[in-house]
């Protein structure tokens, strides 16, 4: 994967977690009954998030001062 593929793989995962964010934001404000399926929506922005990290880290040099 070259970088700017990842640095677009990086903005796209980053509109999913924003999304998904509003999503939760959204379930839990209606108290609704479906504790599953926002169990599942924060499990998945997890796991965005661990994706964004480890793209991330791949493309910010690790410098030591």
């Amino acid at each position: 994967m070259t970088e700017e593929e990842m640095r677009k793989r990086l903005a796209a995962l980053r509109v999913e977690h924003r999304d998904l964010d509003a999503a939760i934001a959204a379930l839990t404000e209606t108290g609704g009954p479906d504790q599953l399926q926002v169990a599942r929506l924060k499990k998945r922005k997890l796991l965005l998030k661990d994706q964004i990290s480890v793209i991330e880290d791949f493309l910010t040099p690790d410098i030591i001062a």
